[in-house]
């Protein structure tokens, strides 16, 4: 009977080790997930830049912004940030006492130094939009664009609050690795220098050159991260604060929108469209829909017709309330959502369209399509399609095959 029962306490002993024995894969696997969820990440930010294109867009987008900005304000330069301005100096150092801020503009009372100040906010500018130097423009346009926003801060229609934020927040991108003056010399740089042999470096040197690479790499992801993090606070808050109020869940926010004096560049046009009643609610309810849904359509297809009716609004804004400024800064923020293959399609997208139209045509003399590529291939080794040259394509051939022949021996079998 003893010997019957020797096996029962065993089994109702390992009873209570089934469940630990099938929860114990389920949490490796759920910290495997976690694990390679942070690794992502980790190579997310640290391994490439993110949209590099997305970034000279901003850079090229507000640096020509606030040049026309300043050059549209050039007549009413001294009124608005020179010393002959009714917000005087000393008024604005007192509120720079207050706040904080501080402003280049105000060093001297000087005529010919506000002058020098401005001239230089205009070719800061430009040079920032050309992207010459561009880590050394980004830090001055910074410094400008502080500079003159501090100085009347009560004399701007606000546009430029996002001006300031996003020339702070590109000082942290790498906005000049395409489509810039420092692009078009390293692209130049690099084809003198195919054929010479890379330096070789100390261990140490390398070390702090991967380190160099990695930081920028870090830093500027972290930058486009912010931008597009602004974007997103900028249209969530603002459409949660519309439906706090009765006007725009009313639809009629709008209406009352165009009939101010204030907002009326076109006082016939406003009226027009005030005539319409049903396209103003339309209007106001789509405006506060996309504007609460934007930081939830980020991360699907969704995000291109959102894009293209916001495209719209703001164009709206700039035409019917008279808000260039800051409809051109809502515009140039929201390319930090389109991705850098949809730019790096677009040179391709002017060519089929410039061809189509007659505007550009190859290069006499030179094949569309075969650009400076060489017949790849190992040397030696003959393949069909090279003894089936046309003879009208021997000279081709011939002129080509020594550098094929080059390209090929160097690379390693």
């Amino acid at each position: 009977m003893g010997s019957e029962q020797i096996p029962q306490p065993s089994s109702t002993a390992a009873a209570p080790h089934r469940p630990a024995a099938q929860e114990t894969p389920a949490a490796g696997t759920a910290h495997r997930w976690l694990l390679d969820r942070i690794d992502a990440l980790w190579a997310l930010l640290t391994d490439r830049p993110v949209s590099l294109y997305a970034a000279s867009v901003l850079r090229i987008g507000y640096g020509l912004l606030y040049l026309v900005f300043l050059l549209r304000e050039f007549p009413h330069r001294d009124e608005i940030w020179g010393p002959g301005s009714p917000w005087t100096p000393a008024l604005a150092q007192q509120l720079f006492d207050q706040t904080g801020w501080n402003s280049i503009l105000i060093l001297s009372d000087s005529r010919a130094y506000f002058e020098l100040c401005y001239v230089t906010a205009l070719v800061t500018s430009a040079l920032f939009m050309l992207g010459w130097r561009t880590r050394a423009m980004s830090v001055l346009f910074a410094v400008v664009v502080t500079s003159f926003h501090a100085r009347s801060i009560f004399m701007t229609d606000g546009g430029d609050n996002l001006i300031l934020l996003m020339a702070l927040y590109l000082v942290l991108t790498a906005c000049g690795r395409r489509w810039s003056l420092d692009a078009r010399r390293n692209r130049l740089k690099t084809a003198r220098a195919c054929d010479a042999p890379e330096p070789v470096r100390s261990f140490s040197a390398q070390q702090l050159h991967d380190a160099r690479t990695t930081l920028t790499t870090v830093v500027h992801n972290c930058g486009i991260l912010v931008i597009a993090a602004q974007v997103c606070f900028l249209y969530g808050s603002a459409g949660l604060y519309k439906i706090q109020g009765p006007t725009w869940g009313g639809g009629t926010a709008l209406h009352y929108a165009l009939n101010l004096e204030l907002f009326q560049p076109w006082p016939a046009l406003s009226h027009l469209v005030d005539e319409y009643p049903m396209v103003i609610a339309i209007a106001s309810y789509v405006t506060v829909l996309l504007q609460v849904a934007f930081p939830f359509v980020l991360f699907g297809r969704l995000k291109y017709p959102v894009l293209t009716v916001l495209l719209g609004m703001h164009i709206g804004i700039a035409v019917l309330l008279g808000l260039p400024l800051f409809s051109g800064a809502m515009i140039i923020a929201d390319a930090v959502f389109l991705p850098d293959r949809f730019y790096a399609f677009l040179p391709h997208l002017w060519r089929r369209a410039a061809r189509r139209t007659g505007m550009w045509r190859p290069a006499p003399g030179r094949a569309a399509g075969s650009a400076s590529v060489p017949p790849q291939g190992r040397p030696g080794r003959s393949s069909s399609k090279h003894r089936a040259t046309p003879a009208g394509q021997q000279g081709t051939a011939l002129a080509t095959g020594p550098a094929s022949s080059v390209s090929g021996a160097r690379k390693p079998d």
